[in-house]
């Protein structure tokens, strides 16, 4: 079964998209969705060093649904900023948050949901992977955010990933 799902998780996903994408359950769909979250997974296998080492899939789930509420209270608050706020107070930073993630897909996933979030970017990894550099529209308290951050996203990465 591993031969044939080498990523079960990415065929899922595959198939899942795939089927959204074409906006039907028919069996058309599902079959060229099946092809693709089999041969995808199949043909990458060989550049992937290694499975994701994800302990606790289910509290994605959770973590999900923190991000998209998330999404959601910050499109209203950038909206605000870009509303009502004068150019002249709005404080955007570079900050430089320190990362101590179990893998890269972690990392990854950690860096997606920042990038995901309006109003910050993340703009760089470092060559270590022990930081994230990320960009803030605006950010009066730098330590603030970067510890929002760390508490709010990384700590659940961890709990998922370890």
């Amino acid at each position: 079964m591993h031969k044939l799902f080498p990523h079960p998780y990415l065929s899922a996903t595959l198939v899942l998209t795939w089927v959204l994408l074409m906006d039907s359950i028919g069996p058309g769909a599902l079959l060229m969705g099946g092809f693709l979250g089999v041969v995808i997974p199949l043909l990458t296998a060989p550049y992937w060093p290694e499975h994701a080492a994800m302990k606790h899939p289910l509290r994605l789930i959770a973590y999900i649904g923190l991000v998209l509420g998330d999404v959601i209270v910050s499109s209203i608050q950038v909206a605000a900023i870009i509303l009502f706020k004068p150019a002249d107070q709005i404080q955007s930073a570079w900050i430089c948050v320190p990362i101590d993630l179990p893998s890269p897909e972690a990392q990854a996933l950690l860096a997606g949901t920042i990038t995901m979030t309006p109003g910050t970017l993340t703009a760089d990894f470092a060559a270590d992977g022990k930081s994230l550099l990320i960009h803030s529209l605006h950010a009066p308290d730098p330590d603030a955010v970067r510890a929002e951050i760390k508490s709010r996203y990384e700590a659940r990465l961890k709990r998922i990933f370890t």
